[in-house]
């Protein structure tokens, strides 16, 4: 696996939650990065008059089923997935562009099912497809891209990119390790709100560290303490 750092040329953003994402973007553009992006995301940057391209422009497909269908696509799942240094003769024959971060957070699952009058329905139609694919696919291919779940990353993101104009795979781990957790507690959430009987066939637990966890352990020199910072 490439551990090199990897410069950044275009990036793809998709986000439910927009917190911090026009200043995020904003100072991609200013490292002129590339932005693809879709549906009321990239009306968002468009908006605030930031150059963005459609992911229907590169992909040359519309989006249909009532956008149920836009990102699983060759063109954009390749640019993500591919390995740089052994794909990039099938990707040229079939004019794949690399897509070298990945900013992707998920529709509401969680806060559509509390809300008290929630249909069954509604909740189904609010479990993402493309975007944990999208994260999956840039966080596997860690070698190469980046991926970014929590706009709480945008900072440490940026702070490489422009000190440095790349990402260290130290930082593109770290943020593989979080999106795997990131899409695995919102599977998580899925299957457990759609068997909710008190003694299901698998128990799916998230539990986040939010706190600072103190341990005593007793020795024959006395107590030590042993703390988790949360």
């Amino acid at each position: 696996m490439n551990q090199n750092n990897t410069p950044v040329k275009r990036a793809l953003i998709s986000v439910s939650d927009k917190t911090g994402i026009i200043e995020f973007a904003s100072a991609l553009v200013k490292l002129n990065i590339e932005i693809i992006s879709t549906g009321g995301t990239s009306e968002l940057l468009r908006k605030a008059q930031l150059p963005v391209r459609d992911v229907v422009d590169l992909t040359d497909f519309p989006e249909m089923m009532d956008g149920r269908v836009k990102t699983l696509h060759p063109k954009i799942h390749g640019g993500i997935l591919g390995q740089r240094d052994h794909h990039a003769d099938i990707a040229a024959v079939h004019d794949i562009a690399w897509i070298d971060l990945v900013i992707v957070n998920l529709y509401p699952f969680a806060a559509t099912i509390k809300k008290p009058d929630v249909t069954f329905d509604e909740a189904v139609e609010n479990i993402d497809i493309g975007g944990p694919t999208m994260i999956r696919s840039a966080a596997k291919n860690m070698g190469w891209v980046g991926v970014v779940v929590d706009s709480k990353d945008y900072a440490s993101v940026l702070g490489e990119l422009q000190s440095q104009q790349t990402l260290s795979f130290a930082l593109r781990k770290q943020l593989a390790t979080k999106a795997f957790a990131h899409t695995a507690q919102y599977d998580a959430r899925i299957a457990n709100y759609l068997e909710p009987a008190p003694f299901p066939a698998q128990i799916n637990l998230t539990v986040e560290k939010t706190s600072r966890i103190t341990l005593w352990r007793k020795s024959s020199s006395g107590c030590q303490c042993l703390s988790l910072n949360g």
